[in-house]
């Protein structure tokens, strides 16, 4: 009797199971696409009309902090009869429906993985405009926080060895072997990757937590230490040149989260004092309680007459897998 259960469990438990998966599983292909582009799927005469419109001032808002005006993603439209096969396997995609309810929904991995999807309904067009503009903001970090994480993806298939920052900063961060370590002078690190059209930077250092003080000059106290730091520490192409702030450009000063930790975030534009060389930067300073300091982690990138914005994201990609220890 013991010995026919068994084998009647065994085989319910075959029936529920397919190839050792459940009937809720689904075969996911790779996702697709370029970084910071995406697929929006919306037919030609909305495309040319308000809702297309809105769209574009959504998604390809400018990327402050960057000389020239560059968009915050590609877009690729694509008409809906067309949405089929190969082209729905796109990392990032937005869906226009009008006819339905008014609504928006945030799902993953819908055609491939992982993927983000992004649908908005409307029973008319002013509906599916309403509903783009409402949530931007929202449509914008849903598709950035995926394209950073597919970044951190590729990174990690080559690591740099970061032991001495490890040690010496008590930190985890990710780069690759694409990278060096330019300098490492008193718990400063200066890393570096050098390119056909200039270079890519990345500062790591720490400050007592009384160096930063949360009031109305919280910009000035980061451009202050930051052009204190450029001065002693990043030299330029002759004698006597130096990184400093670009005074004529307004940085521009945001709260954010990184490591579960508040941060301050800056993104302006660096020059170099005695001679002529110009990028932008993005400064993060991470609040480090536990340890009574700040981490601050920088990013600029030197790059003359090429776009700059997906040069940028990657140093963002790389300040944003900091591990504080």
């Amino acid at each position: 009797m013991q010995k026919v259960l068994l084998v009647t469990c065994i085989l319910l438990l075959a029936l529920s199971c397919k190839d050792g998966k459940s009937s809720n599983d689904k075969m996911f292909l790779d996702s697709t696409g370029k970084i910071n582009e995406v697929s929006v799927v919306v037919d030609n005469d909305l495309w040319n009309g308000t809702i297309g419109e809105a769209v574009r001032n959504t998604l390809a808002s400018p990327v402050y902090g960057l000389p020239q005006d560059e968009p915050t993603f590609n877009i690729n439209q694509i008409p809906s009869q067309v949405f089929s096969g190969f082209v729905t396997k796109n990392r990032t995609v937005l869906i226009i429906k009008i006819g339905n309810e008014s609504s928006i929904s945030f799902n993953n991995d819908v055609y491939a993985k992982p993927q983000r999807v992004i649908t908005i309904s409307g029973k008319n067009n002013q509906d599916v405009f309403d509903q783009i503009n409402e949530n931007a903001s929202k449509i914008i970090s849903t598709f950035k926080n995926i394209e950073i994480f597919h970044k951190q993806q590729q990174i990690r298939k080559v690591l740099f060895n970061t032991k001495s920052i490890q040690e010496k900063l008590k930190l985890n961060i990710n780069f690759t072997t694409a990278y060096r370590i330019a300098k490492n002078e008193n718990d400063f690190f200066w890393i570096r990757r050098d390119t056909d059209i200039g270079f890519l930077c990345l500062l790591l250092y720490e400050l007592p937590y009384n160096d930063i003080k949360r009031n109305d000059s919280i910009i000035n106290q980061i451009i202050r230490i930051r052009d204190s730091v450029g001065k002693k520490h990043i030299e330029g192409p002759v004698e006597g040149s130096y990184m400093t702030t670009e005074n004529a450009y307004t940085p521009f000063n945001t709260e954010t989260i990184l490591d579960n930790k508040p941060t301050l975030e800056t993104k302006g534009m660096w020059d170099v004092h005695n001679a002529v060389m110009a990028g932008p930067f993005i400064n993060y300073a991470i609040e480090d309680k536990i340890n009574n300091r700040w981490v601050i982690a920088e990013g600029f990138a030197y790059a003359p007459s090429v776009e700059k914005r997906d040069l940028m994201f990657e140093l963002e990609a790389i300040i944003r897998s900091i591990k504080i220890q």
